[in-house]
């Protein structure tokens, strides 16, 4: 019967529509083949800018586990995923939607985020598909090639000028704008921002003349408009309401076996250093003898090299601290940059010790604490009043972090970097990873045998889906076979 009834009803709906094309019929109308590409920004931007999670932050020695072994903490972490690739396609259609309505700012924030998500994904791998990936739809090339990981920076670096070439002069209004409401200027300051971040990145192939890092460094950082405040950070500020808050506002991860490392507390204490009070908390003991939160002896961490086991004993005595509360409380906490004023201040020093720029290196660096303190000062609820702009006035002549022109380049770059990395608590994923990479600084401890590993292994997912390509790019980088998290890629040779 119910067959019957189907069959009457369709008869009698051709009926009514006469000569009506059928396929006007069969269009899904919640199967949309075109969208405004405002609809597909903010998705894009909410995830490109949340917190990144926590492993950066146990491979950076920042914290440490007690309830198992975390292979982040103990580098010997195998594979990681392709799902950039996901947001990516994301990334594809609202390239395709702003070109269909000739929108050049949507297609200059296309061209970013490509950017941001390939250099992402070649600083994990190495070689990765590029040039002929995310277009299966439109070419049905579902077996795309390995690009080197030289072709992938190349590429990414002319994405990025050709977004500031887009955005120059251009003041359309962007909606669905969640990090810059709008603002076309302040996306081409991220742009050339992150530019700058990229040819940093690249400093040890200053070299190379097809990159031309040191000459295009100057050229953007002498010509290009940058960010020159907090006013310009590329951040997300989050919203008390569902789906808008803090990325770890009630995270189960920061349960009991979380702690912090005594590698970035000491560094902290050392360096009488207040942000010491805003990432972290009290240890129990401290907090039952009553120390107040600026004492720094109220802060101890777990040694990121002890068995976990040993680290566990000593966080159920009650010395170790945790993760301040602050972070998984809080529903808006304080926003996450993909990029702050401070980085590029501190990448701005480094070019300047390193002859890029005709800079004053003590001043960018400066710039960059007094940028990270404000950034607290203004965020870090009932914090406040610990980096105060005086606060970062007395820490900058302190020993360990007064910054004087007569110290070797060495001694200047361990400087740049370290306060580099005090920045990087939950904040910009896995870049003082990659900085430590780079450059050695700052200096983390590891077991013997246990260097830091350098990339992780391809996916299952294209030994199973695309092998031919994922064993070409392997031979080409480390020899057949060799998949291997320690390998060098080009970019640390």
């Amino acid at each position: 019967m119910k067959k019957i009834g189907i069959l009457f009803s369709l008869t009698v709906l051709m009926a009514l529509t006469g000569c009506q094309d059928l396929t006007e019929l069969n269009d899904n109308p919640n199967n949309v083949t075109e969208t405004h590409p405002q609809l597909l920004l903010t998705n894009i931007a909410s995830n490109a800018f949340e917190v990144d999670g926590t492993g950066a932050l146990y491979a950076s020695r920042i914290l440490v586990q007690t309830d198992g072994e975390n292979s982040g903490q103990y580098y010997n972490w195998d594979r990681a995923s392709f799902d950039d690739y996901n947001m990516l396609g994301e990334v594809t259609k609202m390239m395709q939607e702003a070109e269909r309505i000739e929108s050049d700012e949507y297609t200059a924030l296309s061209k970013f985020f490509r950017a941001f998500y390939f250099y992402n994904l070649t600083l994990t791998f190495g070689d990765i598909p590029y040039s002929e990936a995310l277009k299966g739809e439109t070419e049905e090339q579902y077996l795309p090639k390995y690009d080197t990981q030289k072709e992938v920076f190349v590429g990414i670096l002319r994405e990025l000028s050709e977004a500031n070439d887009l955005l120059e002069g251009n003041t359309n209004i962007i909606a669905g704008d969640i990090i810059f409401g709008g603002n076309t200027t302040k996306w081409q300051k991220l742009v050339n921002s992150f530019r700058l971040k990229v040819l940093m990145t690249l400093s040890k192939k200053v070299g190379d003349a097809d990159l031309s890092v040191i000459s295009s460094f100057a050229s953007i950082y002498n010509n290009e408009p940058i960010m020159v405040s907090n006013e310009d950070n590329g951040q997300l500020t989050f919203l008390d309401e569902e789906g808008s808050r803090y990325t770890e506002f009630n995270s189960s991860g920061y349960g009991s076996g979380m702690y912090m490392s005594s590698t970035f507390i000491e560094m902290l204490q050392d360096r009488q250093d207040p942000r010491l009070f805003i990432y972290c908390g009290q240890t129990k003991n401290a907090k039952e003898a009553g120390l107040a939160i600026d004492d720094f002896m109220a802060y101890e961490g777990g040694d990121p090299l002890a068995p976990y086991a040993e680290v566990n004993d000593k966080a159920a005595a009650g010395d170790v601290s945790k993760v301040n509360l602050r972070y998984t409380t809080d529903p808006t906490t304080e926003p996450h940059n993909l990029m702050g004023y401070w980085e590029l201040e501190f990448i701005l020093a480094e070019a300047s010790v390193r002859g890029w720029i005709a800079t004053d290196a003590k001043e960018h660096y400066e710039n960059g604490v007094k940028a990270s303190f404000d950034f607290y000062n203004t965020y870090a609820k009932n914090f406040e009043t610990y980096v105060e702009s005086s606060d970062a006035d007395t820490y900058l002549l302190g020993a360990e972090v007064a910054f004087d022109n007569s110290l070797t380049t060495d001694e200047k770059l361990e400087l740049i970097l370290t306060q580099k990395y005090f920045t990087s608590f939950l904040q910009t994923g896995w870049r003082a990873y990659f900085d430590h990479l780079r450059t050695g600084y700052p200096a983390f401890a590891q077991l013997p045998g246990a260097t830091p590993p350098t990339r992780w292994i391809y996916p299952n997912s294209e030994y199973n889906n695309n092998s031919a390509n994922v064993a070409a790019a392997i031979e080409r980088q480390f020899g057949a076979g060799n998949d291997k998290i320690r390998e060098i890629t080009w970019w640390l040779e």
